[in-house]
């Protein structure tokens, strides 16, 4: 904005899929925020161009460590551009859920307790992985027997929800209300609710949390290049960084970023000054296989349709 006067036009999308069909279909953009796992899909379907680091002056500042997880470089380029990174769980009321004694689960979201009371964020790249977990699933070797069981699953789960919401606003303002009382989140809504004094948890399952590391794409046919790195470099910058730390409770790609907040307030939103320490404890999952990808959408597809 400073340099260029206006912010940046930015048309939303639901989930990964939506985007990536809608750029297939002849949607004109500069720059996308996918996810990594997400990134051998697109490149292959040639709709990337490679990213010339050497034009974004805080890349030299971004942890190598997310620079090369798996997918982001290939023949000797990098096709993405890591931003932020986190986890996703279960954001519950504690005044109105009692987990009776036991251990977190992701079972609370099929608990039939509180059928009409449940929420799930309705994209597939989460929502599917997170039953995945759940189920036991081998996340790095997803086989039809897998699928068939993260597919019942989610069949069975589907009467138990209120909605598979679309946004995260209106998901956090139904858990503040109490019209929900657990939902699959990011690690954002919990830390909103809690700044709101609402009693809420974001939970630690013991089948595991899944994590995720999401950023920067630069389109093949980007009309606008010079503004297009401009506006990378400026997702990377530390000041956007501390921002996303402390608003948003995302981790950041720039270390300066974390270097910039205290310890107290990283630990107070689950991170670390170091992104691979908070990965590791959860699910990270990687690319898949473009089979198992198209077969994950298509069956959600089916699932939140009520098949």
């Amino acid at each position: 904005m400073e340099k260029h006067g206006a912010p940046p036009d930015t048309p939303l999308f639901a989930d990964n899929e939506e985007a990536f069909t809608k750029i297939r279909s002849g949607f004109v953009v500069d720059i996308t925020f996918p996810c990594s796992s997400m990134i051998p899909r697109w490149r292959d379907a040639g709709i990337l161009q490679p990213i010339d680091t050497t034009r974004l002056s805080n890349w030299p500042y971004v942890f190598d460590e997310l620079k090369t997880l798996e997918g982001m470089q290939a023949d000797g380029h990098q096709w993405f551009v890591p931003i932020d990174w986190g986890q996703t769980s279960i954001t519950y009321r504690t005044d109105l859920v009692d987990l009776q004694g036991e251990q977190e689960s992701w079972s609370l979201l099929w608990d039939e307790r509180f059928a009409g009371k449940l929420s799930m964020l309705g994209a597939a790249e989460d929502a599917w992985w997170c039953a995945a977990i759940y189920a036991g699933i081998d996340t790095a070797n997803v086989d039809a027997a897998g699928m068939a069981k993260v597919k019942e699953l989610l069949q069975r789960q589907r009467p138990l929800l209120r909605e598979h919401a679309s946004d995260t606003t209106s998901l956090e303002q139904s858990l503040a209300t109490g019209e929900f009382v657990a939902a699959k989140t990011w690690n954002n809504s919990a830390l909103q609710l809690q700044n709101e004094g609402i009693p809420v948890k974001f939970a630690n399952p013991k089948e595991s949390v899944l994590t995720w590391c999401c950023g920067l794409v630069l389109m093949k046919d980007a009309p606008h290049e010079a503004k297009a790195l401009d506006l990378i470099d400026a997702h990377l910058d530390p000041r956007s960084g501390s921002f996303e730390i402390m608003e948003f409770a995302y981790g950041h790609a720039n270390r300066k970023s974390c270097e910039s907040v205290s310890e107290t307030d990283l630990i107070a939103r689950g991170l670390s000054k170091n992104p691979l320490e908070i990965l590791a404890r959860g699910v990270f999952v990687g690319p898949q296989p473009p089979e198992i990808e198209q077969a994950i959408n298509r069956e959600w597809e089916e699932i939140t349709a009520g098949f």
